[in-house]
């Protein structure tokens, strides 16, 4: 498979892909219905692939896949090179940061112990996670004297999301993966972390995979665009070859959003 590509001042690089999913196919056990059908691309670290669709288009069973809460019917996920079929999947999962649309903070975990679960989980040192936490606190825009200590319903639902992203990038995970995570948002809120969300893209460093019905957001945080369409990867590319495909698929979409 063709290298991903990230890109630096402006200009994409080939490096070796974080992630390559490999002709991936998933049937549902009852009826044989492909829900995902030969899907293939690579990201590499510093990239953002958007996952566009329509629901039911494939995006979240796509994601579910690559973090095996799904196990294939066909086909290869390799995160640096390995097939994560011989990972155990716990193993597995602290290697991949995920965030959801409605956050899954535990109600009865501060913030602090939210944030440095997967870091105790692997026996990390208190004293790295505490500085851990407070670092990754800072980062996504929240003042960890004024945090750490709050409960989640103590919490705005912009604060829950930013907690969200620190806890994912934990254990500083190769991979993130992000299901429609600012969909639950107010507008106002939502376009405030998409900002804020791609000024970290670059200084994160990250290999991601952001899925999203929204097209306008998906083509200002994708360094690359992919539309699912009835579990078929219909388009491939970047955003500006979105926006001037002429493709069926791509000008349906478009029109749609």
């Amino acid at each position: 498979m063709a290298s991903a590509r990230s890109r630096s001042g402006g200009i994409f690089e080939e490096v070796n892909p974080v992630l390559e999913v490999r002709d991936l196919r998933y049937e549902l056990p009852r009826n044989g219905r492909a829900l995902v059908d030969g899907v293939s691309f690579s990201v590499g670290a510093g990239e953002t692939l958007v996952l566009l669709g329509r629901s039911g288009a494939g995006k979240t069973t796509t994601l579910r896949l690559l973090n095996r809460l799904l196990v294939p019917t066909a086909g290869a996920v390799l995160i640096a090179g390995q097939p994560t079929a011989a990972v155990e999947a716990t193993q597995l999962r602290r290697r991949i940061g995920y965030v959801i649309q409605e956050v899954g903070l535990f109600p009865h975990f501060s913030v602090a112990a939210n944030v440095g679960l997967v870091p105790r989980l692997a026996q990390w040192p208190r004293d790295r996670i505490e500085r851990r936490v407070r670092e990754l606190l800072t980062l996504v825009g929240l003042d960890p004297d004024t945090f750490a200590a709050r409960f989640p319903h103590q919490l705005s639902g912009g604060q829950r999301q930013r907690v969200g992203v620190a806890r994912a990038l934990a254990a500083d995970p190769p991979l993130l993966l992000l299901d429609e995570p600012f969909g639950a948002l107010d507008a106002i809120t939502r376009l405030e972390l998409q900002r804020e969300f791609r000024a970290l893209e670059g200084r994160l460093g990250k290999a991601m995979v952001f899925v999203t019905h929204d097209v306008r957001e998906g083509l200002l945080l994708g360094t690359r665009i992919g539309l699912l369409d009835a579990g078929r990867l219909a388009f491939l590319g970047t955003p500006e070859e979105f926006r001037a495909s002429s493709l069926p698929e791509v000008r349906q979409f478009m029109e749609a959003a």
